[in-house]
C-alpha cells in the first residue's frame, strides 16, 4: 500500500500536467495516482465512489454526509480539479443538492453535468443559482421539463432502456469536455461501468460501519464469481480513508461497432 502525502510542488506539477505543460515522469505516490487523470489526452473516464467499510454510501433515509473522511473528500476535490466535467445522476442532485465544487483544493472547477432523463429538476436546485461552474443537463428528447436557469439542456434520443452513456460522452466531447469524472449515484456509476466506458475506478473507503442503506455500485447480478470484475488495483493510504485505484478494461470505439450500449431511464 502506498502512503500518499501530496505536497504543494506535486500539486503544482499535476495542474501543469493537466494543461499539457509538464511531463509524465513519476516522482511520488501522489503523482502516480493522479497523473493518469491529469495527463490523459483524448477521452478518459474516471468513476469515484466514497463508501463505508460495509460498502454503504448513505443511511436508508438517504443521509450521505460525512461518509468519507476529510482526506477522502480532499481526494474527490482533487479529482474534480483535474477533469473537464463531473457527471451525477438526478437522484444525487435531489438527495444531496451538491455544489460539485473544488473548494477544498486549488484548481479549476469542472463543468457540472446532470443526467435527468425524465426532466424532474425544477430549477430551484442550488447548482443553478450558486454562480459556480457551468451546468449541462441531459434529458430525454421526449421529456417536457421546466426551463433551468443558467443551464444548457441537451435532449438525447433514448435507446431501448433509456439514455445511452456513449451519447452523453460524445455530446460532452463535442463541447471539448474529454476528461470526465462520474461521481454518482450508484446506478449512474454502474451504467458507465457496465457499458465498459470507465478507464479508472476509485473506491475510497472510510472506517465507519453503517449497517444498511444503498451500496456504492449497483451492477447487474452475476451467477458466478468468474464473471466478476477483477481489475488491476493499487491501494493508497490517504490518511482518513483508504483508496483503491482500479484499472478497468474500457471498451474502445473499434470494440463497440454494431453493439448497442444503453443507459437506464432513471439515474
Amino acid at each position: 500500500m502506498g502512503s500518499m502525502e501530496i505536497t504543494e510542488a506535486t500539486w503544482e506539477r499535476l495542474l501543469a500536467l493537466r494543461k499539457g505543460t509538464a511531463d509524465l515522469a513519476s516522482t511520488d505516490a501522489a503523482y502516480d495516482l493522479y497523473s493518469p487523470i491529469a495527463g490523459a489526452r483524448g477521452q478518459f473516464v474516471l468513476a469515484q465512489v466514497g463508501q463505508s467499510l460495509d460498502g454503504r454510501i448513505a443511511t436508508p433515509s438517504g443521509d450521505a454526509r460525512n461518509v468519507s473522511g476529510p482526506d477522502g473528500l480532499a481526494h474527490l476535490h482533487r479529482c474534480r480539479a483535474l477533469v473537464d466535467a463531473v457527471i451525477v445522476g438526478v437522484g444525487t442532485v435531489r438527495a444531496d443538492d451538491p455544489r460539485l465544487s473544488v473548494r477544498m483544493v486549488r484548481g479549476p472547477a469542472p463543468v457540472r453535468v446532470v443526467v435527468d432523463c425524465h426532466a424532474v429538476l425544477d430549477g430551484s436546485e442550488s447548482l443553478f443559482h450558486d454562480g459556480g461552474a457551468p451546468v449541462v443537463v441531459f434529458r430525454s428528447a421526449s421529456a417536457r421539463g421546466r426551463p433551468l436557469p443558467t443551464a444548457e439542456v441537451i435532449d438525447l434520443q433514448t435507446k431501448a432502456c433509456g439514455l445511452d452513456p456513449r451519447d452523453i460522452l460524445d455530446a460532452l466531447a463535442r463541447r471539448n469536455l474529454h476528461r470526465i469524472l462520474v461521481e454518482g449515484g450508484a446506478r449512474t456509476i454502474a451504467r458507465f461501468i457496465d457499458a465498459n466506458l470507465v478507464d479508472r475506478l476509485h473506491v475510497a473507503i472510510s472506517p465507519i460501519i453503517i449497517g444498511s442503506g444503498p451500496s456504492g455500485i449497483m451492477l447487474p447480478p452475476i451467477d458466478r464469481l468468474t464473471c466478476a470484475h477483477r481489475p488491476a488495483t493499487e491501494v493508497y493510504n490517504l490518511g482518513s480513508d483508504i483508496l483503491f485505484d482500479c484499472r478497468l478494461e474500457r471498451q474502445r470505439a473499434s470494440d463497440r461497432q454494431g453493439q448497442e450500449v444503453r443507459m437506464a431511464n432513471h439515474a
